[in-house]
């Protein structure tokens, strides 16, 4: 087993392509995945495991949004949590193809994860809402379910979009190169990003406020999205 300088060196060499990646993702939670990764690798993780431990700090926190009531200490403490949790959701990939012990239950595992998650933030901000929320209106109730639409319909049929375009993109050219304008223009959609809003649960208005702004861009993007990934499984077609 290598110094963890050489683990990480071996790391950075096993990333995958920056391309529709944002900011955050690459310059923020890969690194950061990457630290982890390398700790893990010497401590004699499993690329599963470290996907638990993702779970384990990701779920945890959620659960605190929907049972404490919302204070300052608490948005650090989830914003801290969540944050942890998605640099190891980056971890368990890295360590995956830097050990070669990736497989399908893998894969599997991460994407159940990832799906639980987005069904249970919005459902940990909908239960914050009718405990603690004093909301203006009852309204307000409907927005958690809008956005958890929105983040799973987004998830499913980007997945989709991936494994139904695997045939076409093993033989396609050579990939364009990273476009630093989308990587900035996509920063609003990426899940590190959404969750700075937890830093708000100290104000609840303020909460609310942002909540609300992050629920209207993700639903614009969802449009965007499906309209780009609709276009390019039709133009697979054959003939």
């Amino acid at each position: 087993m290598g110094s963890t300088g050489t683990v990480l060196r071996e790391l950075r060499g096993a990333q995958k392509s920056a391309k529709g990646v944002s900011l955050y993702s690459r310059y923020v939670n890969r690194p950061a995945g990457r630290v982890l990764a390398a700790g893990a690798y010497r401590a004699g993780l499993t690329p599963n495991q470290v996907t638990l431990i993702s779970a384990l700090f990701t779920y945890a926190a959620l659960a605190a949004v929907a049972l404490v009531e919302p204070s300052w200490t608490l948005a650090l403490l989830v914003y801290a949590a969540l944050a942890i949790g998605f640099a190891f959701d980056s971890a368990d990939g890295q360590l995956a193809r830097l050990t070669g012990r990736g497989g399908p239950d893998g894969e599997w595992l991460d994407h159940v994860v990832d799906c639980g998650k987005l069904v249970l933030v919005h459902t940990a901000v909908l239960i914050s809402f009718y405990r603690f929320g004093e909301l203006p209106s009852d309204a307000w109730l409907l927005l958690p379910l809008g956005f958890q639409l929105a983040a799973v319909v987004t998830f499913c049929a980007g997945l989709l979009r991936e494994k139904l375009g695997k045939a076409a993109v093993a033989g396609a050219p050579a990939a364009s190169p990273v476009s630093r304008v989308r990587a900035v223009a996509l920063l609003p959609a990426d899940y590190g990003v959404f969750c700075l809003v937890f830093l708000l649960l100290g104000a609840p208005g303020a909460f609310r406020a942002g909540y609300a702004v992050l629920a209207v861009v993700h639903t614009l993007f969802l449009a965007a999205f499906l309209t780009k990934w609709f276009r390019e499984l039709r133009a697979l077609r054959p003939g």
